[in-house]
């Protein structure tokens, strides 16, 4: 195998690596919602609009496991949960700012046409 076929196997599987942790309808707008502070279920799902309540816990649950938001346990009356992100999840600024950069682009492409 040469150098090139052996980086491009490389990125191919940090990518694929990448889109297991990002990858679905929700997780993306989970972490875009936490990037305005730390926030309990209900407004999550408030924020997000459209998700269950079933798919909202385990996007989160998925999300906690690979270590972009932590999850905290507040000994009060009720319980409350907050979730947050980590330092892992607070990296992904940069990319959601591409996303959205590209999001906004595609759809003036589409919308032209």
């Amino acid at each position: 195998m040469n150098q090139k076929s052996e980086v491009c196997q490389q990125k191919l599987m940090i990518s694929r690596d990448a889109m297991e942790v990002i990858q679905g309808k929700w997780r993306l707008p989970i972490v875009l919602a936490l990037t305005f502070g730390n926030k309990r279920f209900g407004e999550l799902q408030r924020d997000i609009g459209d998700i269950s309540p079933k798919m909202l816990s385990q996007e989160l649950k998925s999300l906690e496991m690979n270590k972009i938001i932590t999850r905290t346990l507040y000994d009060s009356m009720p319980v409350t949960v907050e979730y947050s992100l980590t330092p892992l999840g607070h990296s992904m600024h940069k990319l959601l700012d591409e996303i959205l950069d590209w999001g906004v682009h595609f759809r003036k492409e589409i919308m032209e046409k």
